[in-house]
């Protein structure tokens, strides 16, 4: 928590998503607003409380489609009222924001910014606590630490992609007009595909990125378009369903309410089994059909690209880790969870993880498939002869491999790389292993095999 004078200002940051949402409030007051909340909104009520404050409003920067947002359950909870840039097409009722709109909750004021550019409604909210200076700015994805938001996810009320990158251009420029000393609270950070240059710094300045941002040099307008929109991830799949699903007038999470405890042989035949252990624990035993994301991992992000939002849910978890997982999936609007099995129940099949050495012998007749970002090959190489898959795209580009042939699939690190080989093996393929360890292990065979290579002078 940070703030000065009557101003309480505390940044949550979800390690998982990169997401950021925050609570502003007046202590003189007790006024109090929420900005780009998560869904699971338990933490927001308990430190609202705890400093005297309710929450009167939440604040959305945007409609998001990374992360289902937790308006309708702040406002279910707390009588908030939701608010939205007055660009935006909901199906609840929103208050909307003006630009230029001052938002006071005493000392403590918001103004509104309209910056549009990653999405048509974007707003940003300067924080303005008695000072010359703003305290900080709220840039929700219209400016990242290290990056902009990037304008090519969704076309949305008939904006291209090109149109919105000019629109964030100038947004950018107007967030510029701002003093140095200006804190930049941005809504995602490194590991976010709404960026592709994103910091693991939470904030900074914007003389900091005046200085910086690679997005912020000076260009022309034409230069600047060209410049952020190449070389973007793929985005998950999941993100249009989320986009569309925060727009939506949906049932709130109860984020305490238990889950309930199944047996193995009570899995229906049209539920998806997802287990959410470590991968070398998944490689030991899991129950047959079983996919892995780990929850040590990026886990919501990870299940949504390997799974569809409409799948009907069997968690397998560790002791105490149901609810967790839940909610967790629940962040991203997956939230046909019908039951939990213990992890010590589900066992049956066994998962071969292949070392480095193991694939420098086989790779050459074997399918190989590197389910990293672009980004990522670009930056390091690839095993010879690996087809690239990004993770993002592989249930929809299942076609393009041969369930018959004998695969091995990886990643960076072994994370991603157990997530795809349980798809496939769900999906009929016959002979699937992946690389324990990655490409960061097979690189480091590779320079290893290297340096012990016998020389010969000529």
């Amino acid at each position: 928590m940070s703030g000065t004078g009557n101003l309480v200002f505390i940044q949550y940051y979800v390690d998982c998503l990169s997401q950021a949402s925050y609570l502003v409030g007046d202590r003189g007051t007790g006024r109090a607003v929420v900005v780009d909340p998560r869904r699971d909104v338990s933490g927001y009520l308990a430190d609202a409380a705890s400093h005297g404050l309710r929450i009167e409003r939440v604040v959305e920067t945007h409609v998001h489609a990374d992360f289902l947002s937790g308006h309708l359950e702040l406002a279910a909870a707390t009588g908030a009222r939701i608010c939205y840039g007055d660009a935006a097409r909901v199906d609840f009722p929103v208050d909307p924001l003006a630009d230029g709109q001052r938002i006071s909750l005493g000392d403590v004021e918001l103004e509104i910014l309209h910056t549009p550019g990653h999405t048509p409604e974007s707003v940003s909210i300067v924080v303005w606590d008695g000072e010359a200076v703003p305290y900080g700015v709220l840039t929700g994805d219209t400016l990242f630490v290290g990056d902009v938001g990037r304008p090519d996810l969704l076309g949305a009320d008939g904006w291209s992609s090109d149109a919105l990158a000019r629109a964030l251009y100038r947004s950018v420029r107007k967030l510029l007009t701002l003093p140095d000393g200006t804190r930049v609270f941005p809504a995602h950070g490194a590991g976010s595909a709404c960026g592709k240059n994103l910091s693991p710094e939470t904030s900074s300045t914007i003389g900091a990125q005046r200085r910086a941002n690679y997005a912020l040099a000076p260009m022309t307008e034409d230069d600047f378009v060209r410049t952020v929109c190449e070389g973007q991830s793929p985005a998950p799949a999941y993100f249009a369903f989320t986009s569309v699903r925060n727009r939506e007038q949906r049932p709130t999470l109860a984020e305490h309410e238990p889950v309930p405890d199944l047996l193995p042989m009570e899995v229906g035949p049209d539920a998806v089994v997802l287990d959410t252990r470590d991968a070398a624990e998944f490689a030991r035993s899991h129950l047959p059909g079983a996919i892995n994301a780990g929850l040590t991992g990026r886990f919501a992000e990870t299940a949504g690209q390997v799974l569809r939002a409409e799948d009907p849910l069997v968690l397998v978890c560790s002791p105490g880790k149901e609810t967790e997982a839940r909610n967790r999936l629940a962040r991203i609007g997956f939230d046909r969870v019908i039951g939990c099995i213990d992890a010590s129940l589900a066992a049956g099949q066994v998962a071969v993880r292949m070392t480095p050495a193991d694939l420098a012998d086989v790779h050459r007749e074997r399918q190989v498939v590197d389910v990293r970002k672009p980004g990522e090959v670009r930056a390091s190489g690839v095993v010879p002869g690996a087809v690239l898959l990004p993770l993002p795209e592989l249930l929809d580009r299942l076609g393009e491999l041969d369930p018959e042939r004998p695969t091995v699939v990886y990643c960076a690190g072994g994370y991603r790389s157990s997530a795809a080989a349980s798809l496939l093996r769900a999906r009929g393929f016959t002979d699937i292993t992946d690389l324990e360890g990655g490409f960061t292990a097979w690189s480091g065979f590779a320079v290893g095999s290297a340096s012990r290579a016998p020389s010969r002078r000529v």
